[in-house]
């Protein structure tokens, strides 16, 4: 069962916001590790040190947030698969013309929507309500 986590999921579990302690109680009964691609590594890695540019998190958080991130990789409990970007756009063109009328959905929440597609993932992890619908109808279980 592959479950991905998009950037919502994953700045509440290494940074520090409403969602951190259900993202961190979701990893300790998590048996099974987290799929992302490089672009929500990407993305992540951006959100830490813009919230630290906004001063939403301490100078030098951000660095501490993504040392731990790169110590779940080492570990295993992060994996990230590579993704073929062109295969990734072409779902999203899809979803965008499917839903995004109706739904509002944005670009990047598409974006991971179809990755996880093309992953063939059962689950993804997202505290985006819009990114949750958007999810929902394509099949996806989100948990949380």
């Amino acid at each position: 069962m592959v479950t991905c986590a998009d950037t919502s999921f994953l700045f509440s579990l290494y940074g520090n916001d409403a969602h951190t302690p259900r993202a961190v109680a979701w990893m300790k009964k998590c048996k099974s590790a987290l799929t992302l691609t490089s672009f929500g590594e990407y993305e992540l890695s951006n959100a830490l040190r813009f919230a630290e540019f906004r001063k939403a998190i301490a100078p030098g958080e951000s660095a501490l947030f993504l040392a731990q991130f790169e110590a779940d990789k080492a570990s295993g409990r992060i994996r990230i698969q590579v993704c073929n970007l062109a295969e990734v756009v072409e779902e999203a063109r899809r979803l965008s013309a499917t839903h995004t009328l109706a739904g509002g959905h944005r670009g990047f929440d598409i974006l991971h929507v179809a990755a996880a597609l093309l992953m063939n993932a059962t689950r993804i992890l997202t505290f985006d309500e819009n990114q949750k619908r958007l999810a929902k109808a394509e099949r996806l279980v989100v948990p949380l």
